[in-house]
């Protein structure tokens, strides 16, 4: 719109100068003919000899949780920038990046820092930025994309949990595993000297004060059998509320609040990701296997490099599959050793699973199951109660969480 008023002008100025005669309309007009380049050689280089960083401090973050960046833009050159606007097109929610530079002169920086509380979990794309600047009367708006463009993954919440009231599997004469452990557990079978590098829980305070020097613990595995978790994403177990929000039709939920979107399926991630962690803060070795859609399987492991492979996989997840519970059941099981106990997280309501279920404990396998109400969320004719019901008829114990429940205040509720 500038650009035309100043035409108009010169227009104008020729036309006055043609009608009346006079040089000082024809100067008018040159002078401001001669703006244009002028104005659109200053917004060129108010683009040019800029060094802009972006550091992202991690590329891991977890729902709750900060996440932070830091951005440096520097004039190299000598030319001063009066204004430079940074736009930037990252899909992670509620990160905003964009920043006006005012008065950057010759060798000058410009720094700041941006951090977002994480509101929904997956994996996001984190740029790319555009910088646009303009000459001081407004006449050409110029922008500069730079493609260079990052991922950060934000894994789902876990709630702490006390303690799980559930049975265990055990391993048949697993009293009888004679393999040392690097870690502490339940079986204490030995003393030795201290060692720098020793942790001080493992010392033994009264063998150090007989034998007048420091003396530690040694433990042996835990002849506790493997935890498997089964979580269900089929897409025939989806059910939620009508004011969710999901971006685009396949997307990740997104929850504007402090309290988790009212869906099955991250009702689900949740439950999930808490156990996982109570799981392996109890050392306990945790294979997990769901189809997110796709099949991601891992085998049991200690320690928080499985509790990252888990969360990983939980991020990402989406309740699209076209595996059912009762096939997914099929498919994993066949290799799982018995005693092994094994968690089902479902929101299905088909008792085709159920009958999977009463299969493996028979195989001597320990099942429990953990149940979303799909009925709290919207579902008609969804009634987790007579499923649970049939399990235990079967001796098959469960627990229901629902629709607003506190999901770790419910799961450590007694399993029944």
């Amino acid at each position: 719109m500038r650009r035309l008023a100043l035409y108009s002008l010169i227009g104008t100025s020729v036309l006055v100068g043609v009608g009346s005669g006079r040089v000082i309309f024809f100067q008018t007009a040159a002078l401001l003919a001669s703006l244009l380049p002028l104005a659109y050689l200053w917004a060129w280089l108010s683009l040019r000899g800029l060094n802009i960083r972006r550091k992202t401090l991690t590329h891991r973050s977890q729902v709750g949780r900060d996440f932070e960046e830091r951005f440096n833009i520097r004039n190299r050159n000598w030319f001063p920038k009066l204004w430079l606007e940074l736009r930037d097109h990252s899909e992670l929610p509620g990160h905003r990046c964009d920043q006006v530079v005012t008065r950057l002169f010759a060798r000058q920086d410009w720094s700041w820092s941006v951090r977002t509380q994480c509101i929904a979990r997956g994996a996001f794309r984190l740029g790319p930025l555009e910088v646009v600047t303009s000459d001081p009367f407004g006449l050409f708006s110029l922008k500069r994309r730079l493609p260079q463009v990052a991922d950060v993954v934000i894994y789902p919440a876990t709630l702490p949990i006390n303690r799980i009231k559930m049975p265990s599997g055990y391993l048949s004469g697993g009293g009888q595993v004679r393999r040392r452990a690097h870690f502490v557990t339940t079986n204490a079978d030995g003393i030795r000297e201290y060692v720098p590098g020793d942790s001080f829980n493992r010392i033994h305070w009264r063998s150090t004060a007989r034998h007048d020097k420091l003396m530690v613990k040694e433990f042996e595995l835990d002849p506790l059998a493997d935890v498997w978790l089964f979580v269900d994403f089929s897409s025939d177990s989806l059910f939620e509320a009508r004011d969710v929000i999901r971006k685009e039709r396949t997307g990740n939920l997104i929850s504007y609040q402090a309290k988790i979107p009212a869906s099955t399926e991250e009702y689900v991630v949740v439950c999930a990701a808490s156990m996982a962690h109570y799981f392996i803060q109890l050392e306990r070795a945790l294979g997990f296997v769901a189809y997110t859609p796709q099949h991601d399987l891992h085998q049991p492991e200690r320690g928080e490099r499985q509790l990252e492979l888990i969360l990983q996989s939980l991020a990402t997840a989406r309740s699209f599959s076209n595996y059912s519970l009762a096939q997914m059941l099929v498919l994993d099981t066949p290799n799982i050793t018995r005693g092994t106990t094994l968690v089902v997280i479902t929101a299905s309501v088909d008792l085709e699973w159920v009958t999977q279920v009463r299969i493996l404990s028979r195989r001597g396998i320990s099942p429990v199951c953990v149940l979303i109400d799909p009925g709290s969320f919207g579902a008609p004719g969804a009634d987790a109660d007579q499923l649970r019901s049939l399990l235990h008829i079967s001796r098959i114990p469960s627990v229901v969480v629902r629709c607003g429940d506190h999901i770790a205040a419910a799961l450590e509720d007694p399993i029944i």
